[in-house]
């Protein structure tokens, strides 16, 4: 085992103390500890994917899937040219009724 020398502040220090004494260990034990929880979760975290990674993954086996299956992620991709002229001009109509419909509630 190695020994190492740490230099802290003396309030540091005190509540150091106390905080072992409250769990019946010494201050050497805890600082012994807690670079050993360090070092194993730095162990994991090097293992383990970030959470963009796994976001990455996940969106590439999505689209792998929809792919095998014929699925379009587009619009542009499942629906004709006519049939998307077709959707926008439904758009417009479904709108302009809207503000019909708005309008006349607004009269008096």
């Amino acid at each position: 085992m190695k020994n190492i020398t740490v230099a802290v502040d003396d309030e540091t220090y005190r509540s150091a103390r106390v905080r072992a004494a409250e769990l019946d260990t010494t201050v050497s034990a805890l600082v012994r500890e807690y670079l050993r929880l360090l070092s194993v979760r730095h162990e994991e975290e090097s293992h383990a994917e970030t959470v963009v990674e796994r976001r990455h993954r996940l969106l590439q086996e999505v689209v792998a899937d929809f792919d095998a299956r014929g699925i379009a992620l587009r619009v542009a991709d499942s629906l004709s040219r006519e049939e998307l002229l077709d959707r926008a001009a439904a758009r417009i109509d479904a709108e302009a009724k809207r503000r019909s419909v708005r309008n006349r509630r607004l009269r008096p």
